[in-house]
């Protein structure tokens, strides 16, 4: 592997969420994305095409290819640990797509993994790079609301069987609305108040089978495995504390909402699961607060394999390091725990939060 220029990419999983990777990774002049690996390798192959990327196949045939540096991980939850330890066996750099894992051991074996290889880990969710969550830290570290105490973070949808044309995989372990889209809210949080020491929470689940509503399949009933409604009170190391609810028991599609309250003021932060978007700042008057444009990245999916990439070439951390991904990991374990237990869970782990990236910072120059 080369120590200059254009990193090389490789992708592995050419399903749904594969179209934004690739849409973006392409577009990006510091990298080169060269192979889609899938196990239908027509599936990956009609993705090449589609991107211009030159090869497609088996995922051995993706790892012997020596120019590729990072390769990211988009199988299901339950392949992301064997297939990140392929990727690192062959001394290549992982991007891993959420979540990290499904328990800690797992992630504790990419980790250590790549400690031995001498490679990197780095994990989605790549959204607190976005323009919004970017414009919310430097809110927050300028004391715009005094200091940080609280915040309060609600996801609530009617379920993604509505839409996704094969959505099992997200009822089954590693799925549920805790372990898909608690990485969001939980990776803003840490990335606002530093990592978190303890948890409380309570789960359900409204119904014991799903209907897939859309695609060839649409019709198709499956067994829901996991809870469907996690509620959590999560203390931070800091002292501050959070209400995080992760729901697919509402009936309607609600606003995601994340809001932030400080020693004298509070802010009101666009959808973590999206790259940018307005603020509201309330301080002196709160019958009317401030609207603030978030400013920086609003590319989408893949800003954080290229940060990774920057960050290899230049011989600095990430920002989106594997550290994090595990303590958020850490994080959803441990309110899974404290809800099947009905007591509070410590969290054992912790993370360097990670700092703001430098205003300016273009994913369309050619740094490397």
């Amino acid at each position: 592997m080369s120590n200059t220029g254009t990193v090389g990419v490789g992708v592995i999983g050419a399903g749904v969420i594969s179209s934004q990777y690739l849409e973006n990774l392409t577009r990006f002049p510091d990298l080169e994305v060269s192979f889609v690996a899938d196990l239908d390798r027509d599936r990956a192959a009609a993705q090449a095409r589609k991107y211009g990327i030159p090869g497609s196949g088996t995922v051995a045939d993706l790892l012997a290819i020596d120019a590729i540096e990072i390769v990211v991980n988009l199988t299901i939850p339950a392949a992301h640990v064997d297939v990140g330890l392929q990727i690192l066996d062959a001394g290549k750099h992982v991007w891993a797509e959420k979540p990290f894992a499904l328990d800690r051991e797992g992630g504790r074996l990419l980790l250590d993994r790549a400690v031995e290889r001498g490679l990197r880990v780095a994990s989605a969710p790549d959204t607190f790079l976005g323009a919004g969550l970017q414009t919310a830290q430097r809110l927050v570290d300028a004391g715009e609301i005094g200091a940080a105490t609280t915040a309060l973070a609600l996801f609530r949808a009617v379920g993604p069987e509505s839409w996704h044309p094969n959505p099992e995989f997200l009822f089954a372990k590693g799925g549920g609305p805790l372990y898909d889209m608690g990485p969001y809210y939980l990776t803003a949080l840490v990335q606002l108040f530093g990592p978190v020491a303890r948890v409380t929470a309570a789960a359900s689940t409204s119904r014991a089978t799903r209907v897939i509503g859309s695609g060839p399949r649409a019709g198709t009933e499956f067994p829901v495995e996991v809870p469907t409604h996690h509620a959590a009170l999560v203390d931070f190391e800091s002292g501050a504390s959070a209400q995080v609810v992760f729901s697919f028991e509402s009936r309607w599609e609600c606003p995601a909402v994340l809001e932030v309250a400080g020693t004298t003021g509070a802010l009101a932060l666009p959808d973590p699961n999206a790259f940018e978007g307005m603020i509201s700042v309330w301080t002196d008057d709160p019958a009317h607060p401030r609207e603030i444009e978030s400013t920086g990245v609003s590319d989408g999916r893949g800003i954080g394999v290229l940060e990774l990439a920057r960050a290899i070439r230049t011989g600095v951390p990430e920002r989106a390091h594997g550290q994090l991904a595990f303590h958020v990991l850490d994080v959803i374990v441990s309110i899974d725990e404290s809800a099947r237990s009905g007591v509070p869970a410590l969290v054992p782990s912790t993370a360097q939060r990670p700092s703001a990236l430098p205003v300016g910072w273009d994913p369309k120059a050619r740094t490397v």
